[in-house]
């Protein structure tokens, strides 16, 4: 094994040792060995059958002697004089099992990571902090990661090497995982003077990274918009929708900021990049026909096979783009796509106590997908011919099918070409396939489901409470309102310590310091709450928690919050991040809140901190701006210059249900709104400004419309409040 020192590892050596580090993300050459149905039975109990993580039960009889990430770990591997073996994954990531089924249940290969390493399973949903560190280090390693990640670690903590997934045996032009151990135990003990400069030249770079660049002098302003319209303009696939080429994940932040972009300045393009792109996604086999949700994104350029895992950010941030453009163009289909993720989300995806859970897996049976196809001779056992024929050709369920002989259910052609090539409305053909979808559904549901990963995440959940929120206000629906309520409530109630949030919860048992991503999606959800229900305890919980936030991760220094607060100890650096990857960045959601608190109260210090964050991205937004989708949603809101929007009234009054309904029909996302009965109560002004001193006109429901640091006559009148509102 040659020493690797970072030089020769970014010149390439870890490509000419592995012959190409493959992530999660990427299909292999040939994935039929690699699929493995069978497990082994539970011989073996490890630490981690004490841990609540769905994803390290999955492992708690492996025979691999696991850990989990803990000062122990470390310790034992100082005492025992041994290097670490570091993997990171989640529940449902289909990769993960295959390494997991071929490596980590075999007893063979299981012996030589006992006998040469410390072994350490991480659950990256529970700890990002970590999963960022050593994702870091891979990607600076081998040019690429995903998961599984793997990588070797000293006592302690410093990445000397790594990748993703492993076979068993060596193929494709790489080392199988035995040769790999073998590989690098035997590097432990000959080359040590080598493995600690190596990993103490990474462990640096991985610092230098995490510190990130200086921030900007100056904000950043509508030269970053336009830059980024530029860049997805240059990758946007005119014919699928997406950017770029395979693999496609959703494009949720991209798609909000073009639909704003749009708004200000009406280029037509701009909106078609979203209606393409949403349309194909809502057609394609990555979202689920019949039970409604997407998967986490297409293995092609078509939109087509998906990776069967579902993830709850995905479908939070999809139905809500998805509800915006309804809002922009009117299309029933979009609001068809966001009320079937709503349902299906609060169908298969609500916990019993009120939260979210955080996955369903891709494999069921061993298989992934399997769940999800179906076969010609499937579909004509269940329906009666005539319905199984149109049925078929909707969905494009064929006798050869589309993956692996059976079909992935997709609308090849959009429902009006399919209906007029049969000589009838869309109604008339949506009422036939109808019954149809019901009654698949009810055979699909008497299939072994896919492995439900049940712990609930502050943040994720906050992305999910917001969208459910903005749900209730764009379609009325109480049943999207009274679910982000009681999963607000759970939060605040079940996740929450000595007034401190945790990050995760599973069956009564809630635990780990919260991140950044928690604080501040969790707040941004609790103003969307308020501006659907204008229950002042909303905005009272919003802002304890945004000054626990800036008290645990603001940088004394500058330069935007830190992921992580002084309770996530022993790391090897604390990051700040700005680049959004599966879920948006921590900091642009943290902005975006601080924007909205300051605007709803006129405090300026939130909105000192929000442009220091935004200083702090500003140097990454001056180079790629587009891979900073939510940091451009902030910096669309301010430079939107927010519309004020007080309404006095009483909440149950028809005049008040008119007024809001003239503000919510509109696509409004530089807004903030609020609401109260009159007298407006001392209490209530002084936690909401914006509402201080207002009254009603003659009696009735009226509201005000302040821009600029100006403020519009108060209209009592619905049309009237439209009319200002589209100025």
């Amino acid at each position: 094994m040659r020493p690797l020192s970072l030089g020769t590892v970014l010149l390439g050596a870890c490509a000419l040792l592995l012959s190409g580090c493959r992530a999660e993300s990427e299909e292999p050459e040939d994935p039929t060995p690699a699929m493995s149905k069978k497990t082994h039975t539970a011989a073996y109990t490890n630490r981690l059958a004490k841990e609540s993580s769905p994803y390290l039960l999955q492992h708690a009889h492996n025979p691999v002697d696991w850990w989990p990430w803990c000062d122990e770990a470390f310790e034992a591997a100082r005492a025992q004089n041994k290097p670490i073996f570091l993997s990171i994954g989640y529940s449902a990531c289909h990769w993960c099992h295959v390494m997991a089924h071929e490596s980590f249940e075999n007893p063979d290969i299981a012996a030589i990571v006992n006998e040469h390493f410390i072994s350490i399973k991480v659950d990256r949903e529970e700890r990002p902090d970590v999963d960022t560190l050593y994702m870091s280090a891979v990607q600076m390693m081998t040019g690429g990661g995903g998961w599984p990640l793997t990588v070797f670690l000293t006592p302690d903590r410093k990445p000397f090497f790594g990748g993703t997934y492993f076979p068993p045996t060596d193929r494709y032009g790489r080392p199988g995982f035995p040769s790999l151990l073998t590989r690098v135990a035997e590097a432990w003990k000959t080359q040590r003077d080598d493995i600690e400069k190596s990993a103490q030249q990474l462990t640096d770079a991985v610092q230098k990274s995490a510190a990130g660049t200086p921030p900007g002098q100056n904000l950043p302003g509508l030269a970053s918009l336009e830059q980024a319209m530029a860049q997805w303009r240059q990758t946007f696939d005119r014919t699928r929708g997406g950017f770029g080429g395979a693999p496609k994940f959703p494009p949720s932040g991209a798609l909000g900021v073009l639909l704003r972009q749009h708004a200000r300045t009406g280029e037509d393009d701009l909106l078609e990049m979203v209606t393409t792109t949403l349309d194909a996604m809502a057609r394609g086999g990555m979202y689920d026909q019949l039970g409604g949700g997407f998967h986490r994104y297409s293995v092609d350029a078509e939109w087509l096979v998906p990776h069967f895992e579902k993830m709850l950010y995905d479908n939070a941030l999809l139905s809500r783009v998805y509800l915006e453009a309804y809002q922009v163009t009117g299309n029933p289909f979009y609001r068809r796509i966001a009320t079937e993720i709503f349902e299906y989300v609060l169908r298969d995806m609500t916990d019993d106590a009120g939260g979210f859970h955080s996955a369903e897996d891709a494999d069921s049976e061993g298989e992934e997908g399997l769940f999800y196809i179906w076969s010609a001779k499937d579909i004509d056992e269940a329906l009666p011919a005539e319905d199984a024929e149109i049925f078929k050709a909707f969905y494009d369920v064929t006798p050869g099918g589309n993956f692996e002989g059976h079909s992935i259910l997709n609308v090849p052609r959009p429902m009006g070409q399919f209906a007029e090539s049969r000589g009838l409305t869309p109604a008339q053909v949506d009422a036939q396939l109808a019954p149809s979808r019901v009654a698949l559904m009810k055979i699909r549901d008497r299939r072994v489901r896919p492995g439900l990963d049940d712990k609930v995440l502050a943040d994720w959940n906050g992305m999910m409470i917001s969208s459910l929120a903005i749900g209730y206000q764009v379609l009325g629906d109480a049943r999207y309102l009274a679910a982000a309520e009681r999963a607000a409530s759970f939060v605040l109630g079940e996740m929450m310590q000595d007034d401190v949030l945790l990050h995760t919860y599973r069956k009564g048992q809630a635990k780990l310091p919260a991140y950044l991503d928690d604080y501040a999606q969790m707040a941004n959800a609790l103003i969307d709450l308020y501006e659907s229900s204008f229950d002042p305890r909303w905005i009272r919980a919003a802002r304890g928690l945004t000054a626990t936030m800036l008290a645990q991760f603001e940088d004394p220094d500058g330069g935007g919050l830190f992921l992580t607060s002084d309770q996530h100890r022993h790391l090897l650096a604390r990051t700040k991040p700005f680049q959004d990857g599966a879920i948006p960045s921590g900091n642009a959601v943290a902005a975006l809140l601080l924007m909205r608190l300051s605007a709803l109260t006129g405090e300026a210090p939130y909105s000192r901190v929000a442009d220091d964050i935004m200083r702090g991205a500003q140097p990454m937004l001056d180079r790629y701006p587009s891979a900073l989708s939510h940091s451009l949603l902030a910096l669309d809101f301010v430079l939107s210059s927010p519309v004020e929007i007080a309404i006095i009234g009483a909440a149950d009054a028809p005049g008040t249900d008119a007024l809001l309904t003239a503000v919510r029909r509109r696509f409004l996302p530089g807004k903030v709104l609020a609401l109260s009965a009159a007298p407006v109560k001392p209490e209530t002004a002084t936690l909401i400004p914006l509402l201080a001193e207002r009254g009603q006109v003659d009696g009735s429901p009226t509201a005000y419309v302040c821009r600029n640091f100006a403020c519009q006559a108060p209209v009592t009148d619905a049309a009237a409040l439209g009319a200002l509102l589209g100025k």
